[in-house]
């Protein structure tokens, strides 16, 4: 007798379904939660570079527009013409290069260092570095223009870039990446007779690559975004930098022309913002690498 079609199928196991549900709840939930918080941070991202393109009766208007009516490209060229961007950009540029190269030299010979080389007093010195950490930027300000006044780099470059030449956060981060790379290939090199130069630059940097690219942005966005300092150390228009440009923009035009202020704001962080999406990988790469052992 030819047994009943599905007679012989296991029976479903009514744990499965609530198992299922939970999973499928928990994965909107979170979906939701990453929406809010891209929301958070696109939200003013958007609203500032659509207000660079509004004139200035759409930007104070309520309920705001949140599209423009038509593209007020003014705003840029007006912006650019009502204060010597053109000056602050080549000393942005010059102070950012130079103050990320020095920094990212620094922070590796220092995290080489503490690695693989022995001295004296190591672990405490490391320790004594970590406590500058907490100590903030504002503190040392006095002392750092006194000592720039002294060597006569008031209103230079010099000044600008050599009391931000130390990066300890760097440091920090290259260190614990060197620490997780594998000892074997170190010793490999000296038995070869590599010294401490040839096994750092060809060996351990190429290993390092994604935590110097890391550290490498963290030094740009820094020397980039920096305000107090260069407010401090200058005092020509021609020696300012980007931020302290787009406060000399605000006191120009005053606050009538909102949309040319939003528009330097954009030709300050445009460039900063396509460095993070070219380098975003790398930076993901360097930061949970570094974060495998302490």
């Amino acid at each position: 007798m030819d047994t009943p079609r599905g007679q012989g199928a296991r029976p479903a196991n009514p744990r499965t379904r609530p198992a299922r549900d939970g999973s499928t709840m928990q994965r909107v939930l979170l979906y939701v939660a990453l929406a809010f918080a891209a929301l958070l941070f696109v939200g003013p991202l958007y609203w500032l570079f659509s207000s660079a393109l509004k004139e200035p009766g759409e930007i104070y208007s309520f309920p705001p527009d949140w599209i423009p009516s038509s593209a007020h490209w003014e705003n840029f060229s007006g912006a650019w013409n009502a204060a010597p961007f053109g000056d602050f950009f080549i000393n942005s540029m010059i102070v950012t290069a130079g103050g990320a190269a020095i920094k990212l030299v620094n922070a590796t010979l220092t995290a080489y260092a503490f690695v693989f080389l022995r001295f004296p007093f190591k672990n405490v010195i490391f320790l004594v570095m970590l406590g500058a950490l907490m100590v903030p930027n504002n503190v040392t300000l006095i002392v750092n223009y006194i000592t720039v006044s002294n060597l006569g780099w008031v209103n230079t470059y010099l000044g600008l870039i050599i009391p931000s030449a130390g990066s300890i956060f760097g440091m920090f981060l290259l260190r614990q990446y060197m620490m997780t790379l594998p000892r074997e290939i170190v010793e490999a090199a000296r038995v070869d007779g590599a010294g401490h130069m040839r096994t750092m630059w060809q060996v351990i940097l190429p290993m390092c690559k994604p935590m110097l690219v890391t550290v490498g942005i963290i030094a740009v966005v820094d020397m980039w975004n920096d305000f107090i300092w260069p407010l401090i150390v200058t005092n020509t228009v021609e020696m300012r930098t980007l931020p302290i440009g787009l406060l000399y923009l605000r006191t120009t035009d005053g606050y009538e022309n909102w949309g040319g202020i939003m528009a330097g704001t954009v030709m300050v962080a445009l460039p900063m913002l396509i460095l993070f999406l070219f380098a975003q990988r790398q930076i993901a790469r360097g930061l949970t690498g570094g974060a495998v052992k302490g």
